[in-house]
């Protein structure tokens, strides 16, 4: 069992940045691949950016690509996502997810169906 908690949203003006931190309950952190996903208001989830478990595989969303930034820090059972040059349309609530490192080195699903723990969730509000 994972347990899994997201801090660090909050209201930004537009061009700002924030980081998220999901931090992770048990011992093996290190064997799940993680990743944010976030939904806005009507909209569908989305994924937004993930690290595989080895971390040796990124992936960001093209809609975020160069201007967020994934991170873990396995000591420290945490996952990080750097947002910067934040836009309107980036508020939502973004959420944590964890999928046990089923595959290889790379394993990184996009889908989230395919993974099995999920945070609660922290709004971020951009203002314009």
């Amino acid at each position: 069992q994972v347990q899994l908690v997201e801090s660090g949203g909050g209201l930004v003006q537009a061009g700002g940045s924030l980081r998220l931190s999901c931090a992770a309950s048990g011992r093996t952190f290190s064997s799940y691949t993680m990743a944010w996903f976030r939904q806005a208001p009507g909209k569908e989830r989305e994924f937004v950016a993930g690290i595989s478990w080895s971390g040796y595989s990124t992936n960001v969303a093209d809609s975020v690509k160069g201007r967020f930034t994934i991170s873990r820090d396995n000591a420290k059972n945490t996952v990080y996502l750097q947002m910067n040059s934040l836009k309107l349309e980036d508020a939502a609530v973004y959420t944590c997810a964890a999928a046990y490192g089923r595959g290889g080195y790379y394993y990184l699903p996009l889908m989230g169906h395919e993974y099995d723990y999920w945070g609660q969730g922290t709004q971020v509000t951009v203002s314009s």
